[in-house]
């Protein structure tokens, strides 16, 4: 697959700037599974470059699941990659793989999927995921089950704004949970800084947090514009329950320009 020099042999397929971004979270010899895998763009392009020993792309849908066959056989990788048809992670056996990928879907679901994962999950120690939505109950779903955040990263791309969020499984329920308590520290911001409400430390991202880029205000300043329609939309009924939301509501967005006035004064200070 690759020529005396070690350099791929075939032109690895040309990723998006996402998908690039994922494939520079994969350590140099995973035993990798691709969840959702399209085309299988991913797992051929880190078979030629030599990253991966071993991949599974696993999807859902019939239609997918052959394109992403066809790919592997163009790649002539199918010595290292093998194409499976089927949800979620029912793709993979008990420790076939040791790193499991899933972008391009919700959290709700991302979290279905790991849920229902079973035994599949044995033997992974590394996740990569790319929720679109609802990252929070990703976050959660992790430090319930031993996954401790060890990156978080904004990329950009089409007007897009993606989270990439890498995970290693804990060596015991102890060492989650001290690791946890220090990575949800509501005083990540330091002594003169405002403290963190819980629910924004699952929404915003620990590690973010802590290193705000302009990708990050960016992202939160677009979630206030939503949030501000959303609210001029509540504020025309006068539903009891509607009017409670909007009370909750205003006091949440409320709380996320206080932390994004504190980053802010951060990011301008000399030191």
């Amino acid at each position: 697959m690759n020529d005396r020099n070690g350099k791929p042999s075939i032109d690895a397929p040309k990723l998006s700037k996402r998908l690039a971004a994922l494939a520079g979270l994969v350590r140099p010899g995973a035993r990798f599974a691709d969840i959702g895998t399209d085309h299988a763009l991913l797992p051929v392009h880190l078979a030629l470059a030599g990253t991966i020993a071993y991949a599974v792309a696993g999807d859902v849908n019939a239609g997918p699941a052959e394109a992403a066959r066809r790919q592997v056989r163009a790649a002539g990788v199918g010595d290292v990659v093998t194409v499976r048809h089927g949800d979620g992670l029912t793709v993979l056996a008990p420790n076939e793989v040791d790193t499991v990928c899933i972008a391009g879907m919700g959290g709700s679901l991302m979290v279905r999927l790991l849920e229902e994962a079973g035994e599949a999950l044995s033997g992974v120690t590394t996740l990569i995921l790319s929720p679109h939505v609802a990252e929070d109950q990703v976050r959660r779903w992790l430090e319930n089950n031993r996954y401790v955040l060890e990156l978080e990263r904004l990329v950009e791309e089409d007007g897009e704004i993606y989270t990439l969020l890498r995970a290693e499984r804990a060596a015991s329920a102890a060492e989650s949970e001290a690791r946890h308590k220090a990575l949800y520290d509501a005083a990540l911001l330091g002594a003169e800084g405002k403290a963190v409400p819980t629910d924004l430390l699952y929404e915003m991202g620990p590690l973010l947090l802590r290193s705000p880029d302009e990708a990050f205000m960016a992202k939160w300043r677009g979630e206030l514009s939503k949030r501000e329609r959303i609210a001029q939309g509540m504020k025309q009924s006068d539903a009891p329950e509607t009017r409670a939301k909007l009370e909750a509501w205003t006091r949440t967005t409320a709380e996320i320009e206080e932390v994004l006035a504190c980053l802010q004064g951060e990011r301008r200070s000399p030191n």
